[in-house]
Formats: C-alpha cells, sequence, structure tokens
C-alpha cells in the first residue's frame, strides 16, 4: 500500500515525503514541477503531471495500490491570488474536484488535506481554535475553504474521510540540510532575511512598526516544516484507526515578532542585516497565533523544534549550502 502525496516536490510536500520514507511508506508522487523542484524528492515514485489531467490521475490510481493521499498541491500566492483569482479557482479548487473524484472511483477513501490559517482571516481572538469564524480575506484563503468543504460533501456522500490541517508559517529545513526552503519568488520572512544576511539582497523591508505587540512589529506563528511532516503522517494514521473527519491547526503556540526573527538570525549567521522600515501592508493582522491543543489532544502532535534559534539555524544550514536553491546542486 502505498501514500499519493500531491504537490511532492514542493517545501512542505518534499519534507512530508522524506518522512515518509524514513518510516518505510511507499510513496507516490504526482507534481507538476511548477514551483516544486524534482531534486526535492529524495525518494519514491514521480508522476509529473497537474491534477486537472484526468487521464493520468486515472492511470495513477491503476497502476498503484493507495491507501490514503496527502493534498499539498495547490497554487499559495495571496497577492497572486487576488491579480489572478481564476489562477486559483481553477488549480486550487478544480484541481482538488479531480482529485476528490478519482479517489472515488478508485475506492481510496483517506485523504488529509494541507489547509492554512488564511482560512480564518482576521481572527477575533488569539489563539485561534478550529472552532472560530472563517471569514478569508483573500481569494487563496477563500479556495482552501472551498476545498475544506468539498471533502466535507464527499465525506457524508461517499464516505471519503478528510482531516484538514491549518497552519501558520512553515519554516526551516531538513535535518540532513539536503532539502529546505526554495520558492520563486520568495515571500516568506525567514529565507528573505537570511538572503539578505548572503547579501543576495540589499536589505529586509519590516512594514510597520507601530503595531500593539511588545516591538511593535507583527507577530507570527512559526512552526518547523519537519514537524508539519510529522503531523500530517499522524493524521494518515488518524484516518487509518477509522476516526471521523477533523480539522486541526497546527502552531507552536508561540509568537515571535518581525524584530525577533531579524535580530535571531543576525547571532546565528553572524551577520549583518540592514533593515529598511516601511509602511504597514494593509491586511496584516498584528498577531496570528495558534491553539494546537486539539493536535496535541487528538493526533498525539508535539512539536519538537519550537525555538526561534533551532528553526533559524536548521533554515541557515540550508541557505549557507544552497545559495542558489536547487540550482546550485
Amino acid at each position: 500500500m502505498a501514500v499519493l502525496v500531491t504537490g511532492g516536490a514542493g517545501y512542505i510536500g518534499s519534507h512530508t515525503v522524506a518522512e515518509l520514507l524514513e518510516r518505510g511508506e511507499e510513496v507516490v508522487v504526482i507534481d507538476s514541477l511548477e514551483t516544486g523542484h524534482r531534486e526535492a524528492l529524495l525518494g519514491g515514485k514521480l508522476y509529473e503531471g497537474d491534477l486537472r489531467d484526468k487521464a493520468l490521475l486515472k492511470t495513477l490510481f491503476a497502476e498503484n495500490d493507495i491507501d490514503a493521499v496527502i493534498h499539498f498541491a495547490a497554487n499559495s500566492l495571496v497577492g497572486e491570488s487576488m491579480n489572478n483569482p481564476v489562477k486559483y479557482y481553477d488549480n486550487n479548487v478544480y484541481g482538488t474536484l479531480c482529485l476528490l473524484e478519482a479517489m472515488n472511483e478508485a475506492g481510496v477513501k483517506r485523504i488529509v488535506f494541507s489547509s492554512t490559517a488564511a482560512t480564518y482571516g482576521e481572527p477575533e481572538k488569539v489563539p485561534i481554535e478550529e472552532k472560530d469564524r472563517t471569514q478569508p480575506t483573500n481569494v487563496y484563503g477563500e479556495t482552501k475553504l472551498m476545498m475544506e468543504r468539498m471533502m466535507s460533501w464527499f465525506d457524508k456522500v461517499q464516505g471519503i474521510k478528510y482531516v484538514s490541517l491549518r497552519y501558520f508559517n512553515a519554516a526551516g529545513s531538513h535535518a540532513s540540510g539536503k532539502i529546505g526552503e526554495d520558492h520563486r519568488p520568495e515571500s516568506h520572512l525567514i529565507p528573505l532575511v537570511l538572503q539578505t544576511a548572503l547579501k543576495q539582497r540589499d536589505h529586509i523591508s519590516v512594514f510597520g512598526e507601530d503595531y500593539p505587540t511588545p516591538d511593535g512589529t507583527c507577530v507570527r506563528d512559526y512552526i518547523h516544516v519537519s514537524d508539519l511532516a510529522d503531523a500530517h503522517l499522524r493524521a494518515v494514521e488518524y484516518l487509518r484507526r477509522g476516526e471521523e473527519s477533523n480539522i486541526f491547526n497546527l502552531g507552536n503556540g508561540l509568537g515571535f515578532s518581525v524584530k525577533e526573527v531579524i535580530e535571531t538570525s543576525k547571532k546565528v549567521t553572524g551577520r549583518d542585516i540592514p533593515v529598511v522600515l516601511e509602511a504597514r501592508r494593509a491586511g496584516d493582522p498584528a498577531v496570528l497565533i495558534a491553539s494546537s491543543e486539539k493536535a496535541r489532544t487528538l493526533l498525539g502532535w508535539i512539536p519538537s523544534r519550537v525555538q526561534l534559534e533551532d528553526i533559524i539555524q536548521d533554515a541557515w544550514r540550508w541557505h549557507v549550502s544552497h545559495p542558489n536553491g536547487y540550482d546550485s546542486n
């Protein structure tokens, strides 16, 4: 029996593939390689293609004995989603519909979904809990929420059980240093800061320092990518035990500000990181922190790399050894 990982050549997907392989699972990957990297796969059987290619999906399920699906494949840039909503509804929502249709035809009844804190929109309170209001403020978050709702109906009508994992800021890299974070373009704070330390950028921009936080900059919940991978595997086991469909937040419960990320990066790298203060960005909440009590209780998930210095140290190891991302291999 194999686990199918859609988008398995992406950042979190590739770390999840690595974790599955380390635990002796057979792995099948489908990835268009639009944003993923073939070099990020440490093993498994790769089908290069798109979830909207129904013939390819039919072949994949026919050729492999798939036990469960972990679904990462999606476009995920907030700004792009607001400029090109058609792309996001087509790839994210329709792509998921094609996947669920193929799963149902093949009799595969378990799916773990890579969702996002963007489903909540502006939080009503902190820390955010799974029962809190979902009101996305961008197209990307809305498509992820639609994908969750679609899975809920496929559960009710066709018996496909799902776990949706809503997480916040993934960071860090694999302990081996073999795989890490390489987005084109890069939009995440920690790699942007580390690229500045490598002098690949002139400075790091800080958008606002007048928020109601201890140092005036936004506070976010950072989760080590290997802890996220572990959560996805635990969710697969949860469904294999015959549990009901569910939604879980994933976070370390700690918040780190933009200034803390920069100062910790200076400490880890031993390098200067020039900062330019800019105006606030519209729609940036002051604080986003998750409550992960439900995941701890029902999945037995306990993050092991929660200190910011550890997360940045692992990320720095990757960036130093791969200064040009996977192109340096």
